[in-house]
């Protein structure tokens, strides 16, 4: 049925992986489960429906087979499993010996041919760049991503692809947050495509901090993210993404520079008043050299002072506190550039030598006179 031995560290990490996008609680048994497919090479798959991941990994395969395992209670046993070489065998009623060392597990299966077929992604498009790139401008731009069900497409982050680079766009209705990167090459035509936000999170998941390359292709509804021996695939987000090039305001009078850490700090003293029963905007009055930060709920009140560069011309603006801190935290700079105009106009940072590499938009709230 399915005989393989193989490294207890390598199964562990191919079952962590593959487990992520198995479904927690599903009306098909198998989906909670883990698909084991013994071929040339053992390939393990998770699938909720909407997102599947399937890995690969080097194993000594005795008899080629395929079976379904629940998922939780096969990495409960793998990781409790001595540091050795695990023996695993699957008779034809299902049944699943594990060994390793002294350590001896029997667990029930299930048969793999209710299992829902992944699909195939036919690439018309695709772009290849590293993995920390990838992962650095994922994470970079997902907190931006809309929870708000009502407009479903601003639940995923826009990619474009031209020839000049690939940008990556979260909108939530309160932010903006955009990276881009330059690309050295692209084989065939510009593309767009959105992508959901729960699968990016996976994607920056199985993406390294190294050079290696990540594949995206895009198909007619599902798009494929591959790495040397993972691949994820979900479905595409279809509908209209805001026309961001438009929402973003440009020539804006006030122009400071600032420090991302120390804007941080002065803000973060001021939110020690502010939580989730008394919320409560940040009132900022920029001066020359100067902003002041001041926040009032029922809990106290709170004043501080930070350093910039420029003149902020006397300009008085309120602002979400854990907005403006998600995006000078999330910004890749030590230094950003503060553009503002009116205190109902929204605030841009942009990178200090005028580079596009990133952007942050946070809108204004209303403050009380």
């Amino acid at each position: 049925m399915l005989k393989f031995s193989c490294e207890k560290a390598l199964l562990q990490l191919a079952v962590n992986t593959a487990s992520r996008t198995v479904a927690t609680k599903s009306s098909i048994p198998g989906l909670e489960g883990l698909l084991l497919e013994g071929t040339e090479v053992l390939t393990l798959s998770g699938y909720n429906m909407q997102t599947g991941i399937r890995t690969r990994l080097e194993a000594d395969i005795r008899e080629q087979g395929r079976i379904v395992l629940n998922s939780r209670l096969f990495g409960d046993i793998i990781r409790k499993m001595p540091d050795d070489v695990i023996v695993f065998s699957a008779d034809e009623k299902y049944m699943v010996t594990l060994t390793c060392g002294e350590t001896r597990f029997e667990i029930l299966g299930l048969s793999a041919d209710d299992y829902p077929e992944m699909p195939e992604v036919e690439s018309e498009y695709a772009l290849t760049l590293q993995q920390g790139t990838l992962k650095a401008m994922i994470n970079q731009t997902s907190f931006a991503v809309s929870t708000n069900e009502n407009r479903p497409i601003h639940t995923g982050s826009l990619f474009e692809v031209e020839m000049g680079g690939v940008t990556v766009v979260s909108v939530d209705g309160f932010r903006l947050a955009l990276r881009h990167e330059k690309l050295e090459k692209l084989e065939g035509g510009a593309f767009r495509f959105v992508c959901p936000g729960s699968a990016l999170n996976e994607v920056e998941k199985i993406c390294e901090d190294s050079e290696e390359p990540i594949t995206v292709s895009l198909g007619k509804r599902h798009l494929l993210f591959e790495t040397g021996s993972t691949e994820l695939i979900c479905r595409k987000l279809e509908g209209e993404f805001l026309d961001y090039k438009n929402a973003i305001p440009r020539n804006n009078p006030i122009r400071l520079l600032v420090d991302t850490k120390t804007m941080l700090s002065s803000l973060d003293r001021v939110s020690v008043v502010i939580s989730e029963k008394l919320k409560s905007p940040v009132r900022c009055i920029m001066d020359k050299n100067i902003i002041n930060f001041s926040a009032k709920t029922g809990n106290g009140e709170a004043e501080d002072v930070c350093v910039v560069e420029g003149d902020g011309q006397g300009l008085e603006i309120g602002f979400n506190n854990r907005y403006l801190m998600d995006a000078l935290r999330f910004a890749p700079a030590d230094q950003v550039i503060m553009e503002l105009n009116t205190g109902i106009s929204p605030c841009v940072l942009t990178p200090v030598d005028g580079g596009d590499n990133f952007l942050y938009m946070v809108l204004p709230v209303r403050l009380k006179a």
